[in-house]
């Protein structure tokens, strides 16, 4: 069989287990900064699994102009969906606010029973993440937390071709993802994600853990220790981590090389090596993740439909909901990035390796 006919055999949502579903699955929307509003919303109008039924902001006139403008049933404040108004309007929430307030609404959505998805990381510290996890597991509601990578086809082709043995045996993962986050994101100095308290770190916590968690996904393996080196050169990056580089080391040997920058020329690539070939994402986290393959002396790229990583994010959770069915990225799944994250972060202050706490 030729190189490209074998990666051809892939169905796009093999996830897939709900097509028609008696009825859809409607979100709060947690938190209505640029990513809610400029990838979620439009997202969800394209879906036939989900749809926007409540908005949530701290500001009250920009939760009416997004609910007018989204189509969606009711506007709360957060004060307002933390004392349960309005739960009639939706089945799940989607939780985007920053990091260090992901656990006040995920309690009070476990509260009222409702699944929840959160964006990733699931929280700023390793201690917040436990309690969301308890939290959901103590209230039996689903949680997933929003790993975009999860639900594209190059890379849940290239996990398939891993666990074929098609590289042979994995022996190095190397990844990186830079960003300007003052044209990609704000340009303000004093945006949340460079504020230590409401973050929890900067380039790690925010970029580092796509590399990281698409290396966990990809090999199916967990780290078991780290070392990494932070610096901030940049006056605006005094409370956090400007740029990261890290190494982690997996159960079975394979280790993962992985840099991050919020300062820097935007680019993305993910590569994993193995005895016998190599697979390559480049780029690999702005959504227009492709697949190259080589082994021996065969080369081919695996070239899939552009998809919409958030709205395949969506309706995995949808899916999975509506079917019953466990997501992988639970909050266990995520506590597993958090403790490595808190590793690196430790040996970049001790200079040593670290070991991942289980």
């Amino acid at each position: 069989m030729e190189l490209a006919e074998h990666l051809s055999e892939f169905t796009q949502r093999d996830w897939q287990t709900v097509t028609d579903p008696d009825d859809r699955i409607r979100f709060a929307l947690i938190g209505l900064g640029w990513f809610t509003e400029g990838a979620v919303i439009p997202a969800l109008a394209e879906s036939a699994l989900c749809e926007v039924g409540t908005v949530v902001s701290g500001d009250r006139n920009k939760a009416a102009r997004v609910r007018d403008e989204a189509g969606a049933d009711r506007a709360l404040t957060y004060d307002e969906f933390h004392a349960g108004e309005g739960r009639s309007n939706y089945d799940a929430v989607y939780i985007a606010t920053p990091n260090a307030t992901h656990l006040d609404f995920v309690e009070s959505a476990a509260d009222f029973g409702k699944a929840v998805l959160c964006e990733k990381p699931i929280a700023a510290t390793t201690t917040h993440a436990e309690r969301i996890a308890e939290a959901c597991n103590d209230a039996g509601v689903m949680l997933m937390v929003g790993y975009r990578m999860h639900t594209n086809p190059a890379v849940r082709r290239m996990r398939e071709l891993v666990s074929e043995g098609f590289v042979g045996d994995p022996v190095l993962v190397e990844g990186g993802m830079c960003q300007n986050v003052f044209e990609m994101i704000s340009p303000d100095p004093n945006q949340w994600r460079l504020d230590a308290d409401l973050a929890g770190g900067s380039a790690l916590i925010d970029l580092g853990i796509y590399p990281l968690n698409t290396a966990r996904f990809v090999l199916d393996t967990d780290p078991v220790s780290a070392q990494g080196t932070t610096t901030s050169s940049d006056d605006r990056f005094t409370e956090v981590d400007q740029h990261v580089s890290f190494e982690v080391e997996f159960e079975d040997g394979i280790t993962a090389a992985c840099v991050a920058s919020q300062y820097a020329q935007q680019g993305s690539h993910f590569t994993v090596i193995g005895t016998d070939g190599r697979l390559t994402l480049d780029p690999a986290f702005f959504g227009e993740a492709q697949l190259a393959v080589r082994r021996g002396g065969a080369e081919a790229d695996f070239s899939v439909e552009p998809v919409n990583e958030v709205a395949e994010e969506f309706d995995y959770f949808a899916d999975r909901l509506l079917s019953g069915r466990d997501p992988v990225p639970d909050g266990e799944h995520a506590l597993v990035d958090m403790r490595a994250i808190e590793a690196i972060y430790e040996s970049a202050e001790t200079g040593e390796r670290e070991l991942i706490k289980g």
